[in-house]
């Protein structure tokens, strides 16, 4: 699904699925005073919850490195006023859901979970090595299964990456995340970048809830990153795209009750035979009816028929 290609190739997309168009400061968490309250995700500077602590109760994407606009560690000890983005050693997660870790921003590269109420060490990949974190919902699936349903996001989705014949199973969100900005131009004006949002998340819910596809050795996924699917390019999320990401998360989209499967493409004419009125949208148009002033939910309604946003 890739915008930033010819649009001579895109028809071949289309047959399979939808075709593609491609082209922070970081949030402030409430009451974060160095102490690792209840309700809180902890950093410590130092391993066994020791030094200086960054409380958290919410995720962060982005961490930031320079002082002024960096989260730091606020509390007293070792380490205090230390960027906390791969400066961590040990954690305590004070909340009451699984606490992800990443080792790259925008919840990419590799991980480490730490359970509702757990202390302990980062592993030697993500010892001050830190660069998000993120709050699941839920425990992450397993096996084929989905914790999805048409009116809960899943938790995570299975990808199958082309290059390597491998499934890997991503966060939703960071699957999101990481597709957006390779489907829509990401310096589109805003409410075009949250109807591509709203698609590229609808779409991979489709899926993650229907899908039984398996490789030729047997092994279950929901979508290709490539544009037999949406093209998903791990550490590629950009701030524009990831923002509209998060102004529409708890937003869905359903037609008669169920997750729309949001087909999307350049062009009405670059759909070709594919394109059907009501269940296509197309990519430059939601461009130009941003530019025009029209709101993200407007220009969902206009492509798509008979849906129904809540959220």
């Amino acid at each position: 699904m890739n915008i930033r290609k010819s649009l001579a190739v895109v028809g071949v997309a289309l047959a399979m699925t939808t075709s593609v168009l491609s082209g922070a400061s970081p949030a402030s968490a409430a009451a974060r005073d160095g102490d690792c309250d209840s309700g809180e995700f902890c950093y410590y500077y130092n391993s066994n919850e020791a030094g200086s602590v960054s409380d958290f109760t919410e995720s962060v994407d982005d961490y930031g490195t320079t002082q002024p606009t960096c989260y730091e560690f606020k509390g007293a000890g070792a380490g205090q006023g230390v960027c906390v983005k791969n400066n961590a050693a040990s954690v305590w997660n004070r909340t009451s859901k699984t606490v992800r870790v990443y080792f790259n921003s925008n919840f990419a590269g590799a991980h480490q979970d730490f359970p509702a109420g757990a202390k302990g060490n980062l592993n030697a990949t993500l010892k001050n090595q830190n660069a998000s974190h993120e709050l699941l919902s839920a425990p992450p699936a397993t096996g084929c299964k989905t914790d999805g349903t048409n009116s809960k996001l899943p938790t995570s989705i299975l990808v199958l990456r082309v290059g390597t014949g491998k499934v890997e199973r991503v966060a939703f969100k960071t699957y999101v995340k990481n597709v957006l900005p390779n489907e829509w131009i990401t310096s589109w004006p805003a409410a075009s970048l949250d109807s591509g949002a709203m698609a590229v998340k609808s779409f991979g819910w489709y899926w993650a809830l229907h899908s039984t596809r398996k490789t030729s050795g047997g092994a279950c996924f929901d979508v290709y990153d490539s544009t037999s699917s949406q093209v998903y390019k791990p550490g590629s999320a950009v701030a524009s795209t990831s923002a509209a990401v998060d102004r529409t998360w708890t937003t869905r989209m359903t037609r008669s009750g169920n997750i729309l499967q949001a087909h999307y493409c350049a062009t009405t004419t670059a759909c070709g035979s594919s394109w059907q009125t009501g269940n296509w949208m197309s990519q430059y148009g939601s461009r130009d009816q941003a530019a025009a002033g029209k709101s993200y939910s407007t220009i969902l309604k206009s492509y798509y028929s008979g849906i129904v946003i809540t959220g």
